[in-house]
């Protein structure tokens, strides 16, 4: 290979793959997560409390006929007051993992975008969750004026609130009863 040729493949870049995002408001800055964790978008149905799980779960819905759990991320980022209501209306993301499925509440409708790879920073280590093992922000895309924080859904949970989250198998005694 001649200087010339090595010179004129650097030259011609290979085009770059985009990256699909769900974006969506928490608090007054926007986040988002790739569109292959998401599987639907929907107005929140109606949530049912559980006792004995973590502040930010609000409960769970039957989405589809699916039981999800349903979580609420301004409370779990502590960017709104636990007192502080939601709006009357929010729509909720189902994410979809290997051994579960949540909901993720969100109060605007969220936006789909496409954006090269290249605009995804890595993400500085003092701005992740000291408390959760496995590093949840993706990155920081930068996209025009905004900047829009890509949270990686599959390590946002600990395992031990997965767990928490996952539906128990019906007992033996709770069958008979029935």
């Amino acid at each position: 290979m001649t200087e010339y040729s090595a010179a004129a493949e650097k030259k011609s870049p290979r085009p770059e793959v985009p990256v699909q995002l769900i974006v969506f408001r928490l608090g007054n800055e926007e986040y988002g997560i790739r569109i292959e964790q998401v599987k639907e978008v929907t107005v929140t149905p109606e949530i049912a409390r559980m006792p004995k799980t973590p502040r930010f779960v609000k409960g769970i819905a039957n989405l589809r006929g699916d039981i999800i759990a349903i979580i609420d991320l301004e409370e779990r980022f502590r960017l709104r007051r636990a007192d502080q209501p939601l709006p009357l209306q929010t729509f909720t993301l189902a994410i979809e993992a290997r051994d579960y499925t949540i909901g993720i509440l969100v109060r605007e409708v969220p936006q789909p975008i496409s954006i090269p790879a290249s605009s995804i920073e890595q993400a500085p280590d003092f701005i992740q969750d000291i408390n959760i093992h496995d590093k949840y922000i993706e990155g920081i895309a930068r996209v025009d004026n905004r900047i829009i924080i890509v949270l990686d859904m599959l390590k946002l949970l600990t395992p031990g609130e997965i767990m928490q989250l996952r539906p128990k198998a019906t007992s033996s005694a709770t069958a008979e009863r029935k």
